[in-house]
């Protein structure tokens, strides 16, 4: 049986097609394309509808090459960010980007409103700038007409969603990321968004993963000369397909989604909404198969990708494999970052920002590429470290490894530096977690994989997991004393 995965990324997107046999999954990727934000003015979009042309572009080159037979399709993509459709069922403007600066300031307007702990038990969601609140309170207050006019708002997979088949409707694990959704009712907070005056009735009923949530559109289909098909609402957040794909036989088990962010927790049966939790800012998203993911969002490998921008725009282009062999050539342990700290979030320089950070906290400045890369890979294994205690805490569980997964894992050093920060090992696989298990949610739905622990055994069946055990472990013991003193963990 074969099935069609639209997995998109902050930078690129793919369209995957999945083959299962009943014991394994084979992945043929059939078509990549950029996914590129757009600056205009002081404002940056998403390209919305060339997203939905590549979309298109994928079911045909699927068709092309003999997948006629195909049973289904599912998106996701990143989380926080959403369109707006109005009462004619178009599209009001380009989706904002979340990197887009009209959230600075907002976050503290919206607490002057409702008290930050209030917010967070009643979402329990990680406070940060990018998140859908702050975005939606921005717009209001400035008295945006697309917000005034809105009828329904769709978070990105949504939207696409809904260009396919017409149907508007939300899905859960999306729905958790906006820091407007009640974990514990499953439903929109209706209260919240009247005590920040923001439209309720925009908000659609949400779907838990796992759900056949329309039919291709009888004009799509002419479009694309194809039959009708079921699109299934899968996990639309990548992070929880990426979960969904960890191939663990174990209950309990930590997960590091790596890739522009990093994203490390557990999974839970409910949300943990404790003062500590609001302490470490963690935060409780929606899961496959109504779990929650208790986890932190980390920078992640953006600090790495923004370097590499900055310097092929100084003309010194370098391949990833050029960086991690200047890397490996630096001193260790000569200076770390706080990876989540505000001043890396909207970089116009990273390389002149991790110095000036280095400088402030009264560190070694890193001078080259090398000393560069080597302060941000030590510092997100550090980093790492932190958070996985911390969840350890916070779940009351204790884990004898951490399952690394996602795009990251073609890092090598990061994985070893992981390991010799945690301890423990690090078991790295599959980087294509997050289509595979938009793939595998799919199967679930159309009943050929039983559960969700059938899918994690397919999954183990299917793709090489590869073991970094701990090196050096007294040395990263004295670094991370010295990270948690210098970052004021």
């Amino acid at each position: 049986m074969n099935i069609l995965a639209f997995d998109l990324g902050a930078s690129s997107g793919r369209a995957v097609v999945g083959r299962f046999d009943g014991d394994t999954i084979e992945m043929k990727e059939i078509h990549r394309f950029s996914n590129d934000p757009v600056q205009v003015g002081n404002r940056l979009y998403w390209d919305i509808l060339r997203l939905f042309h590549e979309v298109k572009q994928g079911i045909l080159k699927s068709c092309h090459q003999g997948d006629k037979s195909l049973k289904s399709i599912a998106i996701d993509s990143w989380a926080v960010d959403f369109g707006l459709i109005g009462k004619h069922g178009e599209l009001l403007g380009n989706p904002y980007h979340y990197r887009d600066h009209q959230t600075n300031g907002m976050m503290e307007e919206v607490f002057s409103l409702i008290p930050r702990e209030e917010i967070f038990s009643r979402t329990g969601i990680q406070f940060m700038p990018i998140n859908t609140i702050y975005h939606l309170f921005s717009m209001k207050k400035a008295g945006s007409p697309i917000l005034e006019h809105a009828e329904t708002l769709l978070m990105i997979p949504d939207l696409l969603r809904y260009f396919l088949t017409g149907e508007k409707s939300g899905e859960f694990t999306n729905a958790t990321t906006t820091q407007l959704f009640n974990p514990l009712t499953k439903k929109w907070d209706h209260d919240l968004l009247n005590q920040l005056g923001l439209p309720s009735h925009i908000f659609a009923d949400v779907f838990h993963p796992g759900t056949v949530a329309g039919s291709l559109t009888s004009a799509v289909c002419k479009e694309l000369d194809i039959p009708s098909l079921p699109v299934i609402a899968v996990g639309e957040h990548d992070t929880a397909s990426a979960v969904a794909a960890v191939p663990t036989d174990q209950q309990d088990f930590a997960y590091l989604s790596c890739g522009t962010w990093s994203l490390l927790g557990t999974e839970v049966p409910q949300p943990i909404l404790n003062e500590q939790a609001l302490e470490w800012n963690f935060t409780n998203e929606g899961g496959i198969n109504h779990t929650f993911r208790l986890l932190k969002n980390i920078m992640g490998l953006w600090l790495i990708q923004e370097c590499k921008r900055t310097w092929e725009r100084e003309r010194n282009s370098l391949s990833y494999e050029q960086m991690i062999r200047l890397a490996d050539k630096a001193k260790a342990f000569q200076s770390f970052i706080d990876p989540d700290d505000p001043m890396f979030l909207h970089p116009e320089h990273m390389p002149r920002q991790i110095r000036k950070y280095c400088h402030d906290t009264n560190q070694y400045v890193p001078q080259t590429e090398g000393e560069i890369l080597r302060c941000i890979m030590e510092s997100l294994a550090l980093k790492y470290r932190l958070v996985l205690e911390r969840t350890e805490k916070l779940a009351d569980k204790k884990f004898s490894g951490l399952h690394m997964v996602g795009g990251g894992i073609y890092n090598v050093m990061l994985c070893q530096f992981t390991a010799n920060a945690i301890a423990r090992p690090v078991w790295a696989g599959p980087a294509e977690a997050t289509a595979v298990g938009n793939l595998l949610v799919q199967y679930i739905t159309l009943g050929k994989i039983k559960n969700i622990q059938e899918a994690r055994q397919v999954v183990r069946n299917s793709f090489p997991v590869q073991t970094y055990d701990p090196q050096d472990i007294h040395m990263w013991d004295d670094a991370y004393g010295r990270f948690c003193k210098i970052t004021g963990c």
